[in-house]
């Protein structure tokens, strides 16, 4: 990779997921590469016009959480919880010993805890204002499970919340990138997390004709980039990631997984849900992501889509894409035909996943890409099974409600210490 900025790249030293695909790092890794999808019919959205979803299976909040009272916490504080002890101790960090004064905590979410808040609205109509629990406001507000994440580690720098819809996890890295750059902290715990699998965010997402009606073939419903797509698959999760300014990673020896490069945002102003048809701010967020990783568009191998299976956004995307990259541009991936749709989670849970296809040199395949259509049949999408490549930059998009495009950059921790 030609001339990359080392000086203000983040060291990715540490990565935690709950996803759908499975609890923790590589048992996601690994479903996700086996293409087999999650999505299946999920009696608690029974009644709703779309009944079916990617639910976290097997996620026990006394195991994971712990405490004596683990159900004070919304679900979307306990996948960040989870997912923010695995990054910090994949870091080979600990908090016993760290200087919380020196640490931020920078979490995305695009609803916070609005199952919480569905249950405690259906009491207060059903059985009046004596059955809300004290505990409503600590568990639903949005800051919440970064102020928890405070608490659960001792952090006493900058905590932060970001809400860009389905961007927030990925707004939230590129907070914390500038947070290392500007000297407010040493170290970032940065991610997204979020539960939206409920009846409310069902229904209102099915009433505006976002998601897949391929109730019949559940499996088969999250289907990016292919021709018969017709909506994402709602799902739930967290991504954490530490960031470390690289020098100071490589002064503790921590196992660096990956760089955060380059980092770019632009937004839309165009439509509150429709991103835009010219896809201009995608393209200048790209931009904006490799000048300031010191890359050239040549220099891509790989591209961590959006890629959400909507006929809108993928036609958009992958027109970007063949603009910037050309007919023999990078190869093209979007683990939501797996995992579906995470919402404020994605962008932190995506940009993990491009973490380890860049460190372990392999990009996952696209679950239920089979036919493409005229807007992606010149695009190189991975599909029926991982590949194994060369990976020297890779970026990852997330765009979101409201015309938010984020695009980050990640290369090989390599590749910094040989520049």
């Amino acid at each position: 990779m030609t001339g990359t900025r080392t000086d203000r790249s983040a060291a990715v030293t540490g990565v935690g997921l709950v996803t759908p695909a499975g609890v923790g790092t590589e048992e996601t890794w690994q479903r996700v590469c086996s293409g087999r999808p999650t999505a299946a019919d999920d009696p608690e959205l029974a009644g709703a016009p779309v009944g079916l979803s990617c639910r976290v299976s097997g996620f026990d909040p006394r195991r994971e959480v712990g405490g004596a009272q683990p159900w004070r916490y919304d679900r979307f504080t306990q996948f960040a919880l989870a997912a923010a002890r695995e990054a910090v101790r994949d870091a080979a960090l600990d908090p016993h010993n760290w200087d919380g004064a020196r640490v931020a905590v920078v979490l995305g979410s695009a609803a916070g805890g609005v199952g919480t808040y569905e249950e405690q609205h259906h009491r207060l109509l059903t059985s009046g204002h004596r059955a809300v629990s004290p505990l409503t406001l600590p568990a639903f507000l949005p800051n919440m499970a970064a102020g928890q994440l405070a608490i659960d580690l001792g952090v006493h720098g900058p905590v932060l919340h970001t809400a860009t819809a389905c961007a927030s996890g990925a707004t939230a890295l590129v907070t914390a990138a500038m947070l290392l750059e500007s000297d407010a902290c040493d170290i970032a715990v940065a991610g997204g997390s979020d539960a939206m699998v409920t009846p409310l965010c069902a229904t209102a997402f099915a009433r505006a004709g976002a998601l897949s009606r391929h109730g019949s073939d559940p499996a088969g419903a999250s289907r990016p980039f292919d021709a018969a797509r017709d909506g994402f698959v709602l799902a739930e999760g967290a991504g954490v990631l530490v960031l470390e300014r690289a020098a100071d990673a490589t002064a503790r020896h921590a196992p660096v997984r990956a760089l955060l490069a380059g980092h770019g945002s632009a937004t839309d102003a165009h439509h509150t849900v429709a991103p835009r048809p010219d896809g201009r701010c995608l393209r200048d967020a790209t931009r904006q992501a490799l000048a300031r990783a010191g890359a050239a568009h040549a220099d891509v191998d790989h591209v961590n889509a959006h890629g959400t299976g909507t006929p809108l956004n993928d036609r958009t995307e992958a027109a970007v894409l063949r603009e910037l990259f050309g007919p023999d541009g990078p190869t093209v991936t979007s683990a939501k035909g797996v995992i579906g749709h995470t919402m404020g989670a994605a962008g932190a849970v995506e940009a993990a996943l491009t973490v380890l296809t860049v460190q372990r040199q392999t990009a996952p395949p696209t679950a239920n890409f089979r036919t493409p259509d005229a807007g992606t049949s010149d695009i190189d999408i991975v599909h029926e099974a991982a590949r194994p490549q060369p990976v020297e930059l890779a970026v990852s998009n997330s765009c979101g409600f409201g015309g938010h495009n984020v695009v980050l950059a990640f290369a090989p921790a390599a590749t910094a210490r040989s520049t």
